[in-house]
């Protein structure tokens, strides 16, 4: 009892936040202890988790010629009730140019997160969490959950952006942002703006489980670009994105 009580004060206090500010940054050690709460094994899957990373197909839409992002793409949906969230056939991503100016208004055709890594502990016990956290912050029957997996590198010909498409929204309701792993890069530092672009705040993700959560109609957030440090060797930024969005 005394456990599930921590949980709840933990969840409602990260939820308040939202609420306030329509936004949270929650550091790792945060994410840890809510994502272990439920289960102590969550995490014990991390490094395939991980490393899942390392077999990214290059995204192939990129308006601006960039070659830098690489991804993998999965859709899910969920009820109200606990432990709902199930996988959905595979689909197109479509983004409207109202909120994608540079890559949306098409449907784009990416491969699918690998089954293992959709259906793994470490991910599972995130899509619970987000489950939890939005179903507190707007109750509704049905979610449309969509899972994108990002690898944005950096070389000495170009820097990496994670979102280049500028500060945006994403035409959903909640959007959590995960770090996953960065390696010899600098910057990336997420910013959040209120709906007339005001700068509200920054925070840059550098560990493991970092965690930007974002109310998408109160927010918009962009990532600032990442540079690699050291010439001649790999630099990249991973990062789980999944948004929630009421189905219609």
């Amino acid at each position: 009892m005394t456990i599930m009580t921590d949980q709840e004060d933990a969840l409602s206090e990260l939820a308040g936040r939202v609420e306030k500010a329509g936004f949270s940054f929650a550091p790792a050690e945060e994410m840890r202890a809510l994502l272990l709460a439920n289960d102590p094994k969550a995490l014990d899957d991390w490094a395939m988790f991980a490393d899942s990373w390392n077999d990214m197909p290059l995204d192939r839409y990129m308006a601006d010629g960039g070659r830098y992002r690489r991804r993998r793409y999965a859709t899910m949906s969920a009820t109200d009730v606990p432990g709902s969230i199930k996988l959905e056939p595979h689909q197109p991503h479509y983004q409207s140019l109202d909120y994608n100016r540079l890559n949306g208004g098409i449907a784009r055709e990416f491969e699918p997160v690998a089954d293992d890594i959709a259906c793994s502990r470490t991910m599972r016990a995130i899509l619970d969490f987000a489950h939890r956290l939005f179903g507190r912050l707007q109750p509704t029957a049905v979610w449309h959950i969509e899972l994108h997996q990002f690898r944005i590198e950096a070389n000495t010909e170009w820097q990496g952006k994670p979102t280049p498409e500028g500060v945006h929204r994403d035409g959903v309701d909640f959007v959590l942002v995960m770090m996953v792993r960065r390696f010899n890069i600098s910057s990336g530092t997420t910013t959040m703006h209120d709906l007339e672009q005001r700068t509200l705040d920054s925070f840059t993700l550098t560990e493991p489980l970092d965690t930007a959560i974002v109310n998408d109609h109160r927010c918009m957030h962009g990532v600032t670009p990442v540079e690699q440090i050291v010439p001649g060797q790999p630099a990249y930024r991973d990062v789980l994105v999944v948004t929630f969005r009421r189905s219609t």
